[in-house]
């Protein structure tokens, strides 16, 4: 009979999640995991797999925590009070010291080289999902006339991903809340309004 596990597999996952957030997918060595999680590399490989699968179960805990976060700023009435909370919000949430700081999704994906191709992939695709979603909540307001006609969803879009993974990179280097604030608020005043006549 095999023995029974000795540890937790969700709080372990958690730990192995803060390296992957903490040193990015290339960073975070088989070593450094296995500390954090305090389990030995046969008990990694036999719960978890090998380091990419590993990799993809932390990467899944991690999606649904920003999910909620997401779907609580797409709850918003307007795409613009949408966008300040993403932006606002984010800026405390990415230098949160109960957590390691930046966005996973954008460090994870920083050093990554030809041999991790399957991670860079993934973590491409799940910025753009996100980016997507941003997309079509912009075509519903322009069809409503919410936005000012000739507003490109994609490009505001585009725009709104581009000033929400610099925040994270800044946080990543340091930067505070209250500096990522700022630059939400100046990223705020680039929101199309209507042409005055």
């Amino acid at each position: 009979m095999s023995r029974p596990r000795t540890f937790c597999e969700v709080t372990a996952l958690d730990r192995a999640l803060e390296v992957f957030w903490r040193s990015g997918y290339e960073g975070a060595s088989i070593s450094a995991l296995t500390e954090a999680m305090g389990i030995n590399r046969p008990s990694l490989y036999a719960t978890y797999g090998n380091k990419e699968e590993l990799f993809q179960k932390a990467l899944a805990r991690y999606v649904d925590l920003k999910n909620e976060f997401f779907d609580q700023a797409l709850a918003e009435p307007t795409a613009r009070e949408m966008v300040s909370k993403l932006l606002y919000e984010g800026a405390a949430i990415l230098t949160d010291p109960e957590h390691p700081v930046g966005c996973l999704s954008v460090q994870g994906a920083l050093a990554c080289t030809t041999d991790t191709e399957r991670v860079h992939d993934e973590l491409a695709k799940l910025r753009a999902t996100y980016e997507a979603r941003l997309r079509q909540r912009f075509e519903e307001e322009c069809r409503d006339g919410r936005l000012p006609p000739g507003t490109d969803p994609e490009v505001l879009a585009r725009f709104v991903t581009t000033v929400s993974h610099g925040m994270s990179v800044q946080a990543s280097g340091g930067a505070t809340c209250e500096q990522l604030r700022e630059v939400a608020k100046m990223a705020m005043r680039a929101w199309p309004v209507p042409d005055q006549a």
